[in-house]
């Protein structure tokens, strides 16, 4: 016997968007790839998008890949799946409905990689499609010159303000113990694999420009804004890429796919810093490369810095037959 499960009436009609946080780095900065908004639209960029239209393609990837084409000009290479992003009002746009006529629309989010060297950058400007230092976005994760000032001079004391709102609740875990743990307070570490958290509790505290475009807030109340915003929550999608990127490159050698073909170590290294946010030491980085076995020298070498020559390396993609997770395993900061 069949039994058959009717919709209510008042559930409104879903849309599945597709969004690509696209990363390269160029000249040791961490780029995201954004897009100015449509008419319709708030002001801020916001990440390569399009719709999954099953008639014209099997999968999400393919349907992916070809928004950004014709968005980007570019054609991807690595790409994964991060995250379903559907919360409600996630993406209202100023003409639509609120009153839940409109389709909800839930995005998949994907990290894709290029190389700086292979884009066309023509092709790139004439889409009107921008690069966006990620530092922009989240400059309180750039650790490589120390810690960031605007923590301790902002960041904070809004927080902890935020969180003695709701001392002594007894809902667990309250904020302060969420911010310790997010930002290394007290006797924990920073952890530069914590992106989402960060971002999550500057918007919860409402101190990020989305929080007052989402009206969970009038103002931030900042004289200076905390990062670059963008549309709807293409920044917590970029936060999102940001984090498992950081993750993946201590497992799998995706930093490769950063890369040229031949580079030096110092170049392997500011590319590595560049990703993490954090500086790193360099003889303890060469032996870390050297002893898990990831490049091997191409018998070239490179005079670009103008002293002595460096040895030039390739990836030595025979890894991946010989270890199950090969990628780099990073100690602690230097």
């Amino acid at each position: 016997m069949e039994s058959h499960v009717t919709a209510p009436d008042d559930i409104p009609p879903l849309r599945i968007g597709l969004d690509a946080a696209i990363v390269a780095v160029a000249n040791q900065t961490p780029r995201i790839l954004a897009v100015p908004p449509t008419p319709g639209e708030a002001a801020a960029d916001g990440l390569p998008f399009g719709p999954f239209d099953p008639a014209r393609h099997r999968t999400f990837e393919a349907s992916l890949r070809a928004s950004v084409e014709s968005q980007t000009a570019l054609n991807l290479g690595y790409v994964e799946q991060l995250y379903t992003f559907g919360d409600r009002g996630r993406h209202m746009r100023s003409d639509e409905a609120r009153d839940g006529g409109s389709p909800h629309l839930v995005s998949v989010g994907y990290l894709a990689l290029t190389r700086a060297d292979a884009e066309n950058p023509e092709a790139l400007h004439a889409t009107g499609a921008r690069w966006h230092d990620w530092y922009q976005l989240f400059p309180w994760e750039d650790w490589r010159d120390g810690r960031p000032d605007m923590l301790d001079a902002a960041i904070l004391p809004r927080l902890m303000h935020w969180a003695g709102e709701t001392a002594g609740q007894a809902h667990p875990p309250s904020r302060q113990a969420r911010i310790r743990l997010a930002f290394g307070l007290n006797d924990f570490p920073w952890d530069e694999e914590r992106v989402v958290d960060r971002y999550e509790l500057l918007y919860e505290a409402g101190l990020v420009a989305e929080a007052v475009a989402d009206k969970r807030v009038f103002s931030t109340g900042l004289a200076v804004p905390l990062g670059r915003a963008m549309r709807f929550d293409h920044r917590r999608i970029a936060a999102t890429a940001v984090q498992r990127l950081r993750a993946k490159i201590k497992y799998r050698p995706v930093i490769f796919e950063l890369m040229p073909p031949a580079f030096t170590l110092t170049e392997l290294q500011t590319t590595v810093e560049a990703i993490s946010g954090r500086h790193l030491h360099k003889q303890n980085f060469r032996r870390l490369v050297e002893g898990a076995e990831l490049v091997e020298p191409t018998g070239a070498s490179s005079s670009a810095t103008g002293g002595r020559p460096a040895a030039l390396y390739r990836f030595r993609a025979k890894i991946l037959e010989e270890r199950p997770a090969p990628g780099l395993r990073l100690g602690g900061r230097a």
